[in-house]
């Protein structure tokens, strides 16, 4: 009885009460797109060891290269459907905000102006990052506060080169910047000498270290000069395809914390956990909600495993990167992997 009065004074008063989906959200404008053309366009690093790189096969790997493969297995059911368009630190933006890619998981950090004032919205991080300092041992030097009168190599068009220049001028120091456009430029500026300092994020410093003739003659400083969220982009004014990525790199945030792997996603179909079955489809409309499969978190932990499993194969302690989790762990072991229930 209550329930029927609740209904009648809904619809007495003109108001739509809210029902379930029982059906799939119509394709908004990138979903569309996407499907015409058969692949998730990413932007990709030229080489970011651990991040985004291709391999000696040719093929692109690192957590953002399985980020993409998460979000195509999301939309098409294969992984296979990402297609990798390599694009500078520069050129990065201007390629999301012109159609050029649908997606960027390239090791971009989240800032106000970026979310703001250049057509963007950030989904989800997939890895909290900050700028740290590489160099060789021979120079003797520990703490950053010693760089004083130092050279720089540093990228255009990032978030680094703005921080460097925040932090010599708040410790009043007294250096100079070398700058190029790629990657690439300044690693290999840095190798060859020309300068004393390479300045980016410091787990992309441990892999380019990882990747040196001889690691052991250079040193990443402990000091952390600012805070790098780095996280996947799209553009504004589809929030459809927000809520795509965004939930995609959720849910392997998710299957992690509910012990949901790439082995194990087939018995866990048959998991009793609600939990469980509305994140693998098994329960509930919560892909049909974002105009996509009820199996679209499984298709992506299929794919490429849960977060955990992603950082462990490209960054953590077994592979030349060599980093531990820390504040990339889950909530529930000290960090700050955190994603919002599927329910």
């Amino acid at each position: 009885m209550m329930g029927k009065s609740l209904a009648a004074f809904g619809l007495a008063l003109g108001l739509a009460l809210p029902a379930v989906a029982q059906t799939m959200a119509q394709p908004g404008p990138t979903l569309t797109a996407v499907r015409a053309k058969g692949s998730v366009d990413c932007g990709a690093h030229p080489g970011a060891p651990g991040f985004g790189v291709m391999d000696s096969r040719g093929i692109y790997t690192g957590l953002d290269g399985d980020t993409c493969r998460a979000i195509a297995a999301a939309v098409f059911g294969d992984a296979a459907r990402a297609r990798f368009v390599v694009v500078t630190s520069a050129a990065r933006l201007p390629a999301l905000q012109s159609g050029q890619i649908d997606v960027l998981p390239r090791t971009t950090t989240w800032t106000q102006s970026r979310d703001t004032a250049n057509g963007l919205n950030f989904t989800a991080v997939n890895f909290y990052d900050g700028q740290g300092f590489l160099l060789r041992t021979s120079l003797g030097v520990t703490r950053a506060a010693q760089l004083g009168g130092a050279t720089f190599c540093v990228t255009s068009g990032t978030t680094n080169e703005l921080n460097l220049a925040d932090w010599a001028r708040s410790n009043n120091l007294a250096i100079r910047p070398v700058v190029f456009e790629q990657n690439d430029e300044t690693r290999i500026a840095y190798q060859s000498g020309r300068c004393d300092v390479f300045t980016t994020d410091a787990s992309q410093l441990a892999g380019i270290r990882s990747a040196l003739q001889n690691p052991s003659e250079h040193v990443v400083l402990p000091d952390i000069i600012s805070k790098e969220p780095l996280a996947v982009a799209v553009r504004h004014g589809d929030d459809q395809w927000f809520d795509i990525v965004r939930w995609t790199v959720f849910a392997l945030i998710e299957a992690e914390e509910l012990g949901v792997t790439q082995a194990n996603v087939d018995q866990m179909l048959a998991s009793p956990r609600p939990e469980i079955r509305r994140l693998l489809g098994v329960s509930g409309d919560h892909g049909p909600f974002i105009g996509l499969d009820r199996r679209w978190a499984y298709n992506a932990i299929k794919a490429v495993g849960n977060y955990g499993e992603i950082f462990e194969r490209h960054l953590g302690r077994n592979t030349p990167v060599g980093l531990s989790r820390g504040i990339n762990d889950l909530w529930t072991r000290g960090g700050l992997m955190y994603a919002p229930p599927i329910r």
